[in-house]
């Protein structure tokens, strides 16, 4: 579709709405045609008209009066089905329903209602339709204490609240708002996952299956991660994703978090990252002239990355008299390794402070160190 193309979002204020508008403004289509509770209702009629594709994501879910379900859910859609009707316009309408459009209930039925009108609407007038019946969904920008579990316990844990878990064995399966905006994105381009029956259900991809327990016990890690110097396990794509929730939860004044600086008179040592499989980061901070290390290990091996000053790594492999040396600085950034087997040391050369970065590949251990005393 052509960025220059008018698209019309309903519900644009709401947590998708918001994620949704925001991706198509990073993908260049520059007119975006945004109505939501508080728009001028006379608004709707000329973006209807002139609407080359609809994303309807407006609706009711927590209402006062469950009649306000029928008016917000099935009445506002029928309300734009019948705007764009009239203007002749058969653009390509994308509509997020609910799983529980399935379900016996008046939110349940409000929204089956709806879908009926947006097929009927696709029947009558040949406009192509994509309905998704969107399971639980979270990410950035979604309202806690609403109706996501995953907002409610990110916003808990962030500001230091506890996490309410009634059962934790309850099962609940989740989209992420990411993978909501993609797949919504995709019916643009004729992508959509829908099944082949007369009036077809999209579906969101990947959907995550789990439990209240796993995810009280995964938000409450990402805090606690902060003073154990943990990393979340960034493999799995629903951790990686919870996390990504739980950063945009963090109050302004606490987007930082201090480190134990080992000081004494030759600088610094200050542990950065902590991870189970990937290993440890610290950043050693060593004053002018001074040499540190002059030790070998069996099996830890690590990398030296010099990024301020300048210095020399120098090398002996055990038994051996020859000395290598690797001169480094922050002018020219290289990764030094360290195999085992080298006693090895590193000197600043310069006047000021020199700055490395260090990995391990494995956690400082004090139990198990690994580590020899034994000069260059």
């Amino acid at each position: 579709m052509e960025k220059t193309a008018p698209i019309l979002i309903t519900g644009a204020k709401g947590f998708i709405g918001k994620n949704l508008a925001a991706e198509l403004a990073n993908r260049g289509f520059a007119e975006l045609m945004l109505f939501d509770i508080d728009t001028d209702p006379a608004l709707l009629e000329q973006y209807a008209a002139r609407a080359a594709f609809v994303f309807h994501l407006a609706g009711v879910n927590r209402p006062t009066d469950p009649a306000e379900f029928y008016t917000g859910n099935r009445g506002f859609t029928e309300h734009l089905l019948t705007l764009l009707a009239a203007a002749g316009n058969t653009c390509p309408v994308t509509v997020t329903s609910s799983a529980q459009a399935a379900l016996d209930n008046d939110y349940g039925r409000s929204k089956r209602e709806a879908e009926e009108l947006v097929f009927a609407h696709s029947e009558s007038t040949g406009a192509p339709v994509f309905v998704f019946r969107l399971p639980g969904v979270f990410g950035k920008w979604c309202r806690p204490n609403y109706n996501s579990v995953v907002a409610t316990f990110c916003h808990n844990a962030a500001n230091g609240l506890p996490l309410q878990v009634r059962d934790p064995a309850y099962a609940l399966p989740l989209v992420y708002i990411d993978d909501v905006v993609r797949c919504l994105l995709d019916t643009m381009e004729g992508l959509a996952l829908c099944d082949r029956s007369a009036r077809p259900i999209c579906r969101v991809h990947p959907v995550y299956e789990t439990t209240l327990g796993f995810l009280a016990d995964t938000i409450s890690s990402f805090a606690e991660n902060r003073t154990k110097l943990g990393v979340a396990d960034m493999a799995d794509p629903l951790v990686s994703a919870l996390y990504s929730t739980w950063l945009s939860y963090l109050p302004a004044d606490a987007f930082s978090y201090p480190l134990k600086m080992n000081c004494d008179a030759r600088g610094s040592f200050t542990e950065f990252l902590r991870t189970a499989n990937a290993g440890q980061v610290s950043v050693n901070i060593s004053r002018p002239g001074i040499v540190k290390g002059n030790h070998w290990h069996h099996s830890k091996n690590e990398k030296f990355l010099v990024v301020s000053g300048r210095g020399v790594i120098r090398f002996r492999k055990l038994n051996t008299d020859e000395i290598i040396e690797y001169h480094v600085s922050g002018e020219k950034l290289e990764v030094v390794d360290i195999p085992t087997g080298y006693t090895h040391n590193i000197e600043n050369l310069g006047d000021t402070d020199m700055v490395t970065v260090m990995w391990a590949n494995e956690p400082f251990d004090p139990d198990k160190p690994d580590t020899y005393f034994l000069p260059v």
